[in-house]
C-alpha cells in the first residue's frame, strides 16, 4: 500500500479511534526518512530528526548506565513503551527497566517496569517533554526522570512521583555533575561532555 491508500483507508474506515498498535503498524509501513524518531503523545503523533547534538548526549547516559549495571542491563534508546494517559506511545530517548522485566503478550516492554527515563530537548518536541511526558511518566510512577536541554545547557532530574506529578525538580547545569546516587539509578552522571546547541 501507499501513503495516500494508507490514508483512504484510515478515512474509510469505522468512526472508531485506531489503537496504539493501529498507529503504530500504519506508521510502520509510512515512508519515515532513516533518522527521524516517531512518537504519539496524547494522541498526536511526532516526527523529530535525531541530530548529532541530541545522539551525543543519549550515548553518554547509556554508557553511564552501563558502567554501573552492565552490558545485560536492560538500557534500551528510541523503543516504544505504552504510558498511561490518552493514546501515550513514547519512544524515550533512554530507558532502563527492571531487571526482571518481560515484555507482554504482545512484545511490548511495560511501563511498571521503567525506573529510570531521559530525554533529550529537540526544539520542536520541547513541550511534550517538558508537559504531558513529564505527567505520564509521573503518572506511571518512574522514579527518576531526566530531562536534558542542550539549548539552556541544563539538566532537569524529576524524582518523588505522587498524585501524576513529580514532587521534587532539581536543576543541574552542564559542567556540574548530576548526582543520583540517592535513587534506583545510584550514580553520578557526568555532564562535562554534554554537547550544546
Amino acid at each position: 500500500m501507499t501513503v495516500l491508500e494508507d490514508r483512504i483507508a484510515m478515512a474509510d474506515a469505522d468512526a472508531s479511534t485506531p489503537s496504539l498498535d493501529e498507529w503504530f503498524e500504519l506508521l510502520e509501513r509510512m515512508p519515515v526518512p532513516e533518522g527521524y524518531r516517531v512518537e504519539i503523545v496524547g494522541g498526536n503523533v511526532y516526527m523529530t530528526p535525531q541530530r548529532s547534538t541530541h545522539w551525543g548526549i543519549i550515548r553518554r547516559i547509556v554508557r553511564a548506565l552501563e558502567d554501573r549495571f552492565g552490558m545485560d542491563a536492560a538500557v534500551f534508546s528510541d523503543v516504544r513503551i505504552d504510558f498511561p494517559g490518552h493514546d501515550n506511545g513514547f519512544c524515550p530517548d533512554v530507558a532502563l527497566l527492571k531487571d526482571a522485566a518481560e515484555e507482554d503478550d504482545r512484545g511490548h516492554w511495560r511501563y511498571q517496569d521503567v525506573e529510570f527515563v531521559a530525554e533529550v530537548i529537540s526544539q520542536g518536541t520541547a513541550a511534550n517533554d517538558y508537559g504531558p511526558k513529564r505527567l505520564a511518566y509521573a503518572e506511571a510512577e518512574v522514579p527518576v526522570y531526566l530531562i536534558a536541554d542542550p539549548y539552556q545547557g541544563r539538566c532537569h532530574v524529576h524524582t518523588d512521583p505522587k498524585d501524576g506529578d513529580y514532587t521534587t525538580c532539581t536543576r543541574v547545569d552542564f559542567g556540574t555533575d548530576v548526582d543520583l546516587t540517592g535513587t534506583v539509578v545510584d550514580l553520578v552522571l557526568k555532564t562535562d561532555d554534554f554537547p550544546r546547541d
